[in-house]
């Protein structure tokens, strides 16, 4: 279920859903989570003031229906407090990096389960209070990473 593989940059286990071993592909999709604190390269204390200075004009914004200001850059959906806080950030990832271990989207919901005895279902999503995320396994390959403090939200839905 688990092999080492190596690559230039680093080692990571990949995680298969069977008997067989699998390797996560270097993917251009994957998501790097460092929980409740990174996204990539984006950090939760980025303010939305800053992420519109970076990254410019996104492809869309609107305030979505549970009252938070979206920005959606088409690869990548940031989600801010009326104030600015960051709250999400939803991105398309076929692999999600949690420290050496590379999850293939596939076996994201078996993953987390096994991983955080606290995880939850709301809506139709595998919520994860341990890794942060949450993410619909019929909808690959969207997941969301959260702040701290939306963990009560989710909870109370």
């Amino acid at each position: 279920m688990v092999r080492l593989a190596t690559s230039a940059a680093k080692e990571r286990r990949c995680l298969s859903d069977g008997p067989q071993v699998s390797i996560c592909p270097a993917l251009a999709a994957a998501m790097k989570l460092i929980p409740y604190e990174q996204v990539d390269d984006t950090p939760f204390t980025l303010r939305s003031e800053d992420l519109l200075r970076t990254r410019g004009t996104p492809w869309r914004a609107q305030r979505n229906g549970v009252g938070l200001d979206e920005m959606d850059y088409g690869e990548v959906v940031y989600r801010f407090q009326e104030g600015g806080r960051l709250e999400e950030i939803t991105l398309q990832a076929e692999v999600v990096t949690l420290g050496n271990v590379a999850v293939p989207f596939a076996t994201l919901a078996a993953f987390v389960r096994a991983q955080d005895p606290d995880a939850f279902e709301r809506a139709g999503f595998v919520v994860s209070p341990r890794f942060g995320l949450a993410f619909d396994p019929a909808e690959p390959f969207w997941v969301t990473a959260l702040a701290r403090h939306c963990i009560r939200e989710w909870e109370a839905l």
